[in-house]
């Protein structure tokens, strides 16, 4: 009987132990996917309740948001019981932030200055924002009426009416409005957070302080410009400091 060739023993070892290697790296490789979608990165949300993977920036450094990925997001997740305070946040948000993109409109017209068009365009973005949510949980639409200086709440109308008088004195009379509206914007924001516990809403009221902290720094830089600064009203000085000192937000998940 003739005797196995010591060559195709060997090509038979080698194979054996490639196969073997390859089948290794394979279940490591497994391994690492799995674990790596469980964390969450720039790109990804992860909630109690699910996770949702999402491309693109949510708000970039204009303070824009991004509406068709927000409400993908807001979709993703289920309604969860809604308190009176919470609904009530809702409703006033909505119309605050159209208040301020009525205002940046109104004062775009009368000083020409790019900043308050583009300011106004994304407002625009963050009223879109709220109502997305008011359809997700029917509350009804205060926005009857979308025209430049209406509201359903009188104390907008007021106060719609009151800034673009102060804005109308000068370019930096209006700059001040504009950093007036953000540092509201901010601390109203900032208590309706803590009347909800719901993440969706969470989640929109954040990323939408990130577009007015970045509206803040915008209004702030430009007074500097014109040898004028502005002194906070609503928030803190502390906070106020640490927000102008601080880069543009952008993304998903940071605070």
């Amino acid at each position: 009987m003739s005797q196995p060739s010591y060559k195709v023993i060997g090509m038979k070892k080698l194979i054996a132990i490639t196969l073997a290697t390859l089948i290794l790296t394979s279940v490591l490789l497994s391994g690492c996917t799995s674990q790596n979608t469980t964390s969450t990165n720039a790109n990804t949300i992860t909630t109690a309740t699910g996770k949702g993977n999402f491309k693109g920036t949510l708000v970039n450094s204009n303070g824009n948001i991004n509406d068709t990925l927000m409400l993908e997001y807001i979709k993703s997740m289920p309604k969860q019981p809604l308190s009176e305070q919470e609904k009530e946040g809702l409703i006033e948000m909505r119309e605050e932030e159209k208040l301020a993109r009525d205002v940046y409109l109104t004062l775009y017209e009368k000083w020409k200055l790019p900043i308050f068009k583009n300011i106004a365009e994304s407002e625009e973005t963050h009223t879109t924002a709220i109502k997305y949510l008011l359809e997700k949980y029917n509350i009804p639409d205060p926005v009857k009426n979308d025209s430049v200086g209406a509201f359903s709440n009188p104390k907008f109308e007021e106060l719609y009416k009151k800034l673009v008088e102060e804005g109308d004195k000068s370019v930096v009379d209006a700059l001040i409005v504009g950093a007036t509206i953000e540092d509201l914007d901010i601390a109203d924001l900032q208590k309706w957070i803590n009347e909800t516990d719901n993440e969706d809403i969470k989640f929109v009221y954040e990323n939408l302080m990130k577009g007015s902290r970045n509206h803040m720094r915008a209004f702030v830089r430009m007074l500097n410009r014109y040898g004028a600064n502005y002194t906070p009203k609503y928030i803190s000085k502390e906070e106020f400091e640490q927000i102008i000192n601080s880069n543009t937000e952008r993304g998903l998940n940071q605070q």
